[in-house]
């Protein structure tokens, strides 16, 4: 065996250590909570192993969680949509008059046709039931994209500026836009003002980019944090 494989025994043994220690102080119950508790720990340390590398025990971990994650999605997806929607609808099972039951049927049928994307033969017919998605969604996407992206940033550009701090707040989102469109306008060379300009844009989107960067981290550290307490509290309960 080569030292990877050691490695990963070693964790495995020393896991197991823990949790016999922990079960026989009491710390631990052995009932399906304190089950819950040594799986969920097993798997998040288990994650973390990739730092060291890609291994068996990561990939085992990756795999329970998709197959519980399509699972889950699937239950959900069982219980709140096909089987009262569609099965027990069209069935009869749930009241309702006749005409209203039969338009279920439309919904039904294109969710047939998407697994037919399944089959070579019958592969073309799938293609009704994404247009017909592709272009619902779109149809609701596209008014909530240009009303939360588009008019909502040009709102404040047309907002009248006092002296006050909301009207300096104003003054800058204006700045902001003014000079970032001026930088993505490529027809003009950026020399002179036109160059100023696109550098007052390039600090805003810097800042931007900064400012989403940092949210980014800080939500993963937040994770990180529910992981450790955890670990250190449900665990090995060295934070009670």
């Amino acid at each position: 065996m080569n030292r990877d494989t050691l490695l990963l025994l070693g964790l495995v043994l020393v896991f197991a250590v823990v949790n016999g220690v922990l079960v026989a102080s009491g710390r631990l119950t052995p009932d399906w909570d304190g089950i819950g508790i040594i799986v969920g720990a097993g798997l998040t340390l288990a994650l973390y192993t990739f730092l060291y590398k890609d291994n068996p025990l990561f990939k085992l971990a990756e795999h329970i969680f998709v197959g519980v994650a399509a699972a889950y999605s699937f239950g959900q997806v069982w219980y709140s949509t096909l089987y009262p929607e569609v099965i027990a609808r069209l069935g009869g099972l749930q009241g309702g008059a006749t005409g209203d039951r039969y338009w279920y049927l439309v919904p039904t049928v294109l969710g047939l046709l998407m697994l037919t994307r399944l089959s070579r033969p019958l592969g073309w017919l799938s293609r009704f039931a994404f247009a017909f998605v592709v272009g619902l969604g779109s149809g609701f996407a596209i008014p909530r994209v240009i009303s939360s992206f588009l008019l909502a940033q040009i709102e404040p550009t047309l907002t009248p500026l006092t002296w006050s701090a909301e009207g300096l707040d104003l003054l800058l989102i204006l700045i902001g836009v003014v000079s970032v469109l001026v930088y993505f306008f490529f027809s003009v060379e950026h020399r002179g003002a036109v160059g100023a300009v696109s550098k007052v844009g390039i600090w805003f989107l810097m800042v931007s980019f900064g400012a989403s960067f940092g949210y980014t981290i800080m939500a993963r550290i937040s994770l990180l944090i529910g992981r450790m307490t955890f670990l250190l509290g449900s665990w090995l309960h060295l934070l009670n």
